[in-house]
């Protein structure tokens, strides 16, 4: 079998299963099998496939069609133009999370050696960004999760941060050593009724999606905590979902009346990142 029809037969197996983009999530599962680039695939629409090759497509398809993500599938995912190891032990870093990472950075840049702290770090990458972003920085990255913090730390040797990114079990705040300069956290912010039961979403870890009846459980319990663990003109950068960010603002407004708080859009138009900055 050719590629193009093989390619054909990945995406109409998709579409019965009513996977999104299954054009490219087929073309996705097929480059990793034949380890080509995009361009090398399309140059060689007309190359014929071994058995082997074909047999082990489908079987890609097949695990994508029972909804287990493309991320973990391949193993890894792409985020702020870097590689990441993933599987079912973290969350799937999400292209929204990088304008956390592009705000922490702005602010960093004020400080010699800036002291950062990523809460619920999952996979570590936003602290690793973080670390290979602002070379002088330690970064102390925390999850509850030992599963996280495993992969967490293959990715930080993967890396070479294992000396800038010190990775602490806990939760949110508490084992913190010291006050940080700039506070990420990408906590949960899934209303528990309104956790997907089917789905890509279905299958990462409930610990890292589910964020109580409203959504905000971890998120007010992390503002509660951080006028201890932020030092004087420190800042605290917050992703919250669609519709969270009133609510948050309206929090920290109570929690720091004297501080900067600004809501941040992403590339949708959802304020996806609230910043406080302390005066």
């Amino acid at each position: 079998m050719i590629i193009r029809q093989a390619l054909v037969n990945g995406r109409r197996m998709l579409e019965e299963y009513e996977i999104e983009d299954a054009p490219l999530e087929a073309e996705i599962l097929l480059r990793d099998v034949l380890k080509k680039t995009r361009a090398e695939l399309h140059l060689e629409f007309d190359s014929e496939l071994s058995p082997h090759q074909y047999a082990a497509f489908r079987q890609l398809i097949r695990r994508r069609c029972r909804d287990e993500p493309t991320a973990y599938i391949l193993g890894r995912r792409e985020f702020y133009g870097r590689d990441f190891l993933v599987d079912n032990r973290v969350l799937v870093p999400r292209p929204e999370t990088e304008l956390l990472v592009e705000k922490a950075i702005e602010f960093a840049r004020d400080y010699e050696a800036p002291l950062l702290a990523d809460v619920g770090t999952g996979c570590g990458a936003v602290a690793i960004v973080l670390a290979l972003e602002l070379s002088e920085s330690t970064v102390y990255a925390t999850d509850v999760s030992a599963d996280a913090l495993t992969v967490a730390r293959k990715n930080c040797r993967k890396h070479g941060v294992e000396l800038s990114v010190r990775l602490l079990k806990g939760s949110l705040l508490d084992v913190l050593p010291e006050p940080v300069d700039i506070i990420t956290a990408n906590l949960p912010y899934v209303r528990k009724a309104d956790l997907p039961q089917t789905g890509p979403v279905s299958t990462e870890p409930r610990l890292a999606i589910d964020g109580g009846f409203d959504g905000l459980e971890q998120i007010r319990q992390l503002c509660r905590q951080a006028g201890n663990k932020l030092n004087p003109h420190g800042h605290l950068l917050l992703e919250v979902g669609q519709g969270q960010a009133e609510a948050v603002t309206i929090l920290l407004r109570g929690l720091f009346p004297m501080a900067q708080i600004q809501m941040v859009p992403d590339l949708s138009g959802i304020d996806r990142v609230i910043s406080l900055s302390l005066p």
